[in-house]
């Protein structure tokens, strides 16, 4: 039974522990994506006593415009197989964002295959609302994909 969940940042090279997921397999990845800022936290639940690492965070800045204020945050989550459907990945997007509002940034958002309803469901708990979707918007080794974009404004 998970009693708690906290989010550590890590450093953005620090490895992570991933589960395999139909939503991550991309095929080639840009060369630019790999130079993208991409800032990382470890989610831990304190599970039968003991703190376990249960999945990861990130978070890469987006423009909408060149002012700081234009300026927001989109974040990606991977939770362990074995933990799953605990709630965790709520918990762990709401304490994210959170943070990330704490450190000026308005507008947090995350975006998610319209297929992948057990995030849409980890979204809304964590506060985030669905907006709308991005025809096309996805590149995976298997073709385009529609996302839904979810926003947590402060």
């Amino acid at each position: 039974m998970v009693l708690e969940v906290r989010i550590r940042a890590v450093a953005s090279d620090h490895p992570v522990r991933r589960a395999p997921s139909e939503f991550d397999e991309w095929g080639e990845i840009s060369p630019e994506a790999k130079a993208m800022e991409i800032l990382r936290w470890l989610i831990e639940a304190q599970i039968s006593g003991a703190w376990l690492e249960v999945g990861n965070l990130s978070a890469h800045p987006v423009w909408y415009g060149p002012t700081e204020s234009s300026k927001a945050m989109n974040i990606g989550i991977g939770i362990l197989e074995e933990f799953r459907g605990q709630g965790i990945g709520g918990i762990a997007q709401r304490l994210l964002a959170e943070e990330l509002h704490r450190n000026g940034y308005v507008r947090v958002e995350a975006s998610t295959d319209i297929t992948n309803f057990a995030e849409q469901r980890a979204l809304h708990k964590a506060g985030f609302i669905c907006e709308g979707t991005l025809r096309k918007a996805q590149g995976r080794a298997d073709g385009l994909h529609d996302l839904q974009v979810w926003s947590h404004i402060s």
